[in-house]
């Protein structure tokens, strides 16, 4: 798992216990989403895939999860009604029993600085089943987030935009994938990006696999984007050159669908 923070942390953060399902929205709203040309340019595959990340612009709607001591994983704004869901990895913010509390996003991050501000995280959403078995259960090593409006009230989905979500997807794609490294590994402190291709994880039903060297530790909850959508987020990998996702089906809108209704409360 391609995390560090340390743990225990202390529960301050709401979990709800049961989901409430429901359909998501279909609505298109003024908000950026990951669609059409700009979508089209990032996800613009090279000749051949890539077999090592290069440090790259980033994209806008993706993040760090950043508290008092730094930044620990990556998160990315997911398109939703109130413009305010982000997603990441389960085991970067609930381990052992507890979720991560007092900690932000902060999207566009580059070498400490936070060019479009930072969002208060306000619920944490994790499948039942990682709560219950957490590492054991890494079918279900997905999160969604919900944040609190900026200081100035604005939802971060108005001022950055998100990626629409798939939740349907196979498992062989060609695929961008944007993270952040810890500095160890990232002196620069900035995204890095790898384009490359996926196939089916012969070790874990409904996940996929990419061979892309430079995702070391920080790059968990990474999003995946196939034709400018969201289809999963780096959950770990064997070696720094092999990652893996869980891709987004029923059980991941479910759990989605609950973040949204709660992203209101």
């Amino acid at each position: 798992m391609r995390c560090t923070k340390p743990l225990p942390w202390v529960v301050a953060v709401l979990i709800a216990a049961t989901a409430c399902g429901g359909p998501s929205h279909s609505a298109p709203r003024p908000e950026a989403v990951a669609d059409g040309p700009a979508a089209a340019a990032s996800s613009a595959a090279p000749a051949a895939p890539q077999r090592s990340a290069e440090p790259s612009a980033g994209l806008p709607w993706v993040g760090v999860l950043l508290d008092g001591d730094g930044h620990w994983c990556t998160a990315s704004v997911v398109d939703s009604p109130r413009g305010n869901v982000v997603a990441t990895a389960a085991h970067c913010v609930y381990a052992d029993g507890a979720a991560a509390a007092d900690f932000s996003f902060a999207p566009g991050y580059r070498g400490g600085a936070t060019p479009h501000g930072t969002w208060k995280v306000r619920t944490v959403q994790v499948a039942d089943a990682w709560k219950a078995a957490g590492d054991d259960a890494d079918a279900h090593d997905y999160a969604f987030l919900t944040l609190e409006p900026d200081g100035r009230g604005r939802q971060v989905q108005r001022v950055v935009g998100a990626a629409r979500p798939d939740w349907a997807s196979g498992p062989g794609r060609r695929v961008t994938v944007t993270g952040y490294p810890n500095k160890d590994h990232n002196p620069a402190d900035g995204p890095i990006s790898c384009i490359t291709d996926t196939a089916r994880n012969p070790d874990l039903a409904g996940s996929m696999v990419m061979e892309c060297g430079g995702f070391h530790d920080g790059t968990s909850g990474s999003p995946w984007l196939a034709d400018g959508r969201l289809i999963g987020v780096l959950s770990g990998g064997e070696t720094d050159t092999e990652s893996t996702a869980v891709l987004f089906d029923a059980r991941t809108r479910a759990l989605y669908d609950r973040a949204v209704k709660l992203s209101g409360a």
